[in-house]
C-alpha cells in the first residue's frame, strides 16, 4: 500500500473520530458556545473532505490491483463523511428551530417568527439540495471509476495481444528452423545413400580384381 495514502488515511481517521465526538457533545450546548462548535465542525469537515480528495488522487495513481482495494476503502470514508455532514446539518437545523422557539416564548413579533420559519425551511431545502448534489457526485465518481476500469482492461488486453503476437512470431521462427533442419537431414541422407552405392561398387570391383589375380596365378602354376 502507498505510504502517502496511509498517511492521509491516518489523518482522516483521527479527524473523523474527533468530529464524531463533537457531534455527540454539541447537543448539550446552547447559544454562542454551540455556534462556535458548529463553526469548528464545518472547518473540520472541509479538512476531512480535502483529505479524501488527496486519498482519491493518490489511489488513482497506483496500479490497478492496489487501486481497486484503496478505492473500496475510500468509498467507506466518503460515506462516513456524508454521515458526519448530515449530523452537522441536523444540529444546525435544530439550532435554528430552537431559536425560533425562544422567539415564540419571548413574545417576539410575527415577522421574526416568520423569518425563523423561512430560515429553517431554507436550511432544510439547502440540505436536500446538498444531498442531491452528493448523489450526483457519487454517480460521477462511479462513472469515472467504471471508465478507468474499462481503460485498464483494454490496456491489459492490448498487452496480452502483443504477447500473443510475439509468441506467434517466435513459433514461425521455430517452424522455419525445423524446416531447414529437415531439408539438411534429407540431403545428408541422400548423400549417405549415394556414397553407400559408390562404396559398394568399389568393393565389388576390388573383390573381382582379387579373384581375377588369384585365377591368373592358379593358371600360371599349371
Amino acid at each position: 500500500m502507498s505510504e502517502i495514502f496511509e498517511g492521509y488515511e491516518r489523518q482522516y481517521c483521527e479527524l473523523s473520530a474527533n468530529l464524531a465526538r463533537k457531534c455527540t457533545s454539541i447537543g448539550l450546548l446552547n447559544g454562542e458556545e454551540k455556534k462556535q462548535k458548529l463553526s469548528e465542525l464545518k472547518t473540520g469537515l472541509d479538512e476531512a473532505e480535502s483529505l479524501i480528495r488527496r486519498m482519491d488522487l493518490e489511489a488513482r495513481s497506483l496500479p490497478p490491483t492496489q487501486k481497486a482495494t484503496l478505492l473500496g476503502k475510500l468509498r467507506e470514508y466518503k460515506s462516513d463523511l456524508n454521515n458526519l455532514k448530515r449530523e452537522v446539518k441536523k444540529s444546525s437545523t435544530n439550532d435554528v428551530l430552537a431559536s425560533r422557539d425562544e422567539l415564540m416564548e419571548g413574545g417576539m413579533a410575527d415577522s421574526a417568527l416568520t423569518a425563523a420559519d423561512q430560515r429553517a425551511r431554507l436550511l432544510m431545502s439547502t440540505e436536500r439540495l446538498n444531498q442531491t448534489s452528493d448523489r450526483v457526485k457519487d454517480s460521477k465518481r462511479v462513472l469515472l471509476e467504471t471508465e478507468e476500469l474499462g481503460v485498464s482492461i483494454l490496456q491489459d488486453l492490448h498487452q496480452q495481444r502483443q504477447t500473443l503476437l510475439q509468441a506467434r512470431e517466435t513459433l514461425h521462427g521455430v517452424d522455419d528452423n525445423v524446416g531447414k533442419s529437415r531439408r539438411i537431414l534429407n540431403s545428408m541422407g541422400r548423400r549417405m545413400s549415394r556414397n553407400k552405392w559408390i562404396m559398394g561398387g568399389i568393393i565389388g570391383v576390388l573383390i573381382f580384381a582379387i579373384i581375377l589375380v588369384l585365377y591368373i596365378k592358379l593358371n600360371s602354376r599349371r
